[in-house]
């Protein structure tokens, strides 16, 4: 199908009639992407139950007990994975007593497959999802723009005027995570999205030198963007308080990067909305003006 055939095929999905007029559970609903699903959602007149560890609607995946309080009379949910060690086998359990429980529709925020073997298809998660029973939506975004800005490690280095990296010179197709979030919302309330697995990226690669330039310009400041090695980042990044883990799990990711592993350009969002996705430039001057990155 031809890309002018696919929006406005993506239009009228978007446009579709309301499905569910029942409560929508965001879990993480205080996270990157929930909190933005979350008022999406309430901006639309929908009654949302934003679900997260600390929140008023307590949820989590290492206590079962809280599970079924958060899915009573629910239509739709927004998923995260866990992050315990059997993720899979948890969020089966959760699918299975979501659907029991009455809910119809299932949208998980998975990704591009970071973690997966070469040759699987799918995370094991999404398996789940696609099994529970229920209508399903598989979002499997790039890096989030907002890494930049809503990550304390990496707005610090920006702040301090040094991105410090072990990517290289790979570049990535970074998303904004206001299109994750309206993606989703149009998964949970309107129809056409059952059974869609939408690969989200932003409309251009970039390498982490070509996104400290655009801050830079965005800021009006002067930003440096320090390639080393991936032994002297975890060395940086565990004496910036990054655990041992996380730090080799950032390096990993980065070596990705520049492998260029996940550099293709994807049409997820063009698919589910209708339109381009927001540019890299946008997400920065927008958030520049925030003054989130002076000191």
């Amino acid at each position: 199908m031809s890309r002018s055939a696919i929006l406005p095929l993506a239009a009228a999905r978007f446009a579709g009639p309301m499905t569910t007029t029942r409560p929508i559970l965001v879990l993480g609903g205080t996270g990157k992407t929930g909190r933005r699903v979350a008022s999406r959602l309430r901006e639309r007149g929908h009654e949302v139950r934003a679900a997260s560890r600390n929140g008023p609607a307590r949820f989590d995946w290492s206590d079962e007990s809280t599970w079924e309080p958060v899915l009573k009379g629910v239509g739709a949910a927004y998923l995260i994975d866990s992050q315990l060690d059997d993720a899979a086998g948890t969020l089966r359990d959760f699918s299975r007593l979501a659907v029991d429980g009455g809910v119809e529709r299932l949208v998980l925020l998975s990704n591009r497959d970071w973690v997966v073997p070469a040759g699987e298809e799918k995370l094991p998660s999404e398996r789940v999802v696609r099994e529970s029973g229920a209508a399903w939506t598989i979002l499997k975004p790039a890096w989030f723009a907002q890494n930049f800005s809503e990550d304390a490690f990496f707005r610090r280095q920006i702040v301090d005027g040094d991105v410090v990296t072990s990517a290289g010179d790979g570049v990535e197709p970074f998303v904004d995570a206001d299109d994750i979030a309206d993606v989703a919302v149009a998964a949970l309330t309107q129809d056409g999205h059952a059974g869609q697995s939408y690969e989200l990226t932003g409309p251009r690669r970039l390498s982490l030198a070509a996104v400290t330039a655009e801050i830079a310009r965005a800021t009006g400041r002067r930003l440096t963007h320090h390639p080393i090695s991936p032994a002297d980042h975890m060395a940086y990044a565990t004496g910036r308080g990054l655990s041992e883990d996380y730090a080799a799990l950032l390096n990993t990711l980065y070596a990705w990067i520049g492998e260029n592993r996940f550099a293709d350009l994807a049409d997820g969002v063009q698919r589910a909305l209708g339109r381009e996705p927001r540019d890299f430039t946008d997400y920065a001057r927008h958030t520049a003006a925030t003054g989130v990155w002076h000191r």
